[in-house]
């Protein structure tokens, strides 16, 4: 994730709602994380097939739940005001991965533990500009119960990784749309019991 993205200004929206469908909808959202991802931008200046000065871009991340708590990070890359950033896993595909690979991928490596798949959450939707160009980010985020691992094995690109209560990380991450994925995540935990 780059400091761009959190620049002041960015709209973020979440698409679809994990509490008003049933489960089998949900994993049926579009969007699925079982094609595989190319590239991606849409092409030089094109978004949804209109001519302009924008890119496409798409993300995966994760939310890894376990005993009550999830998984947070403090990424090194700080927010446009100079502030650090509290956020889930995330980041693109590599050629060929699908959204969901994406996403346990950047688990791994940004934390260093590993999830087994509960359901996919849903969709962030937000703008940002990079470059002096606005850029249509979409991140698809995965629900992850913890299988195994340690998060002191974290990659160079995180300063910290720590568990953090659910409901406190939903009030407590630096980005709404992610603040939304983890209050899908505590929903579903808490049906799960």
């Amino acid at each position: 994730m780059s400091s761009e993205e959190s620049r002041k200004g960015a709209r973020q929206k979440s698409k679809g709602s994990a509490e008003k469908l049933p489960k089998s909808a949900r994993q049926k959202s579009k969007g699925s994380g079982s094609a595989p991802v190319g590239s991606s931008t849409a092409g030089p200046g094109k978004v949804g097939g209109r001519s302009g000065r924008s890119a496409r871009e798409v993300s995966a991340g994760g939310v890894v739940v376990h005993e009550g708590s999830v998984l947070v990070i403090v990424p090194t890359r700080l927010a446009a005001d100079g502030s650090q950033v509290l956020a889930l896993p995330k980041g693109h595909p590599e050629d060929g991965e699908t959204l969901l690979q994406a996403a346990s991928r950047e688990v791994h490596e940004e934390t260093g533990v590993q999830g087994e798949l509960v359901e996919e959450l849903g969709e962030v939707r937000y703008w940002y500009v990079r470059d002096r160009r606005r850029v249509a980010k979409s991140v698809h985020f995965f629900l992850f119960r913890y299988s195994e691992g340690d998060i002191a094995d974290h990659d160079d690109e995180v300063l910290e990784v720590r568990w953090m209560k659910l409901a406190e990380a939903q009030k407590a991450l630096s980005y709404q749309g992610e603040r939304e994925m983890v209050a899908r995540a505590l929903a579903i935990c808490q049906q799960d019991r």
